[in-house]
């Protein structure tokens, strides 16, 4: 196993891991490119070349059979990073990869300065909340969004 940082040339891959593995999340909560077109399960290419030529870091995680997991890391300000698009492919998953992915954005998020990482999840996703805390996120309250079928859940992991 190993984790390195993507760049362009990886789009493709990080494309077909996330849609891949948020395509799971979507189908338990009926998430649609109509009703939901920003949802990761629609990720595109242009998303994530967007996002990297914006200084997003997108991290890839390789295995024997290539690349099977990744996740991002957005430095939303001096002393705060967002982790986004943790993904496993769903066939390796209960295996500590993405166990393995949180905590290597969590120490990149650091070497960035930062004194904490935010995440946002579905609200309605408890076993998902659980595993954040299990790690050492804790709530930061819900919202409401107007354009999400669903309440965002925010969690903060304190680095310092």
């Amino acid at each position: 196993m190993k984790i390195r940082k993507a760049d362009h040339s990886d789009v493709e891959a990080l494309v077909s891991i996330i849609r891949a593995s948020f395509k799971t999340v979507a189908d338990r909560f009926n998430l649609t490119l109509e009703n939901c077109p920003r949802h990761p399960s629609n990720c595109t290419q242009d998303w994530v070349a967007a996002a990297l030529d914006q200084g997003v870091h997108y991290y890839i995680l390789e295995m024997d059979e290539g690349p099977v997991g990744c996740v991002a890391l957005e430095q939303a300000g001096p002393d705060v990073c967002y982790m986004e698009r943790l993904a496993v492919l769903p066939d390796l998953r209960n295996q500590g990869l993405g166990r393995a992915l949180a905590d290597f954005a969590l120490k990149q998020a650091k070497t960035l300065g930062c004194n904490r990482v935010e995440i946002g999840i579905i609200a309605e996703q408890l076993d998902l909340k659980d595993w954040y805390a299990k790690i050492g996120f804790t709530d930061n309250g819900e919202k409401e969004f107007p354009h999400l079928p669903f309440r965002v859940a925010f969690m903060v992991y304190a680095l310092s």
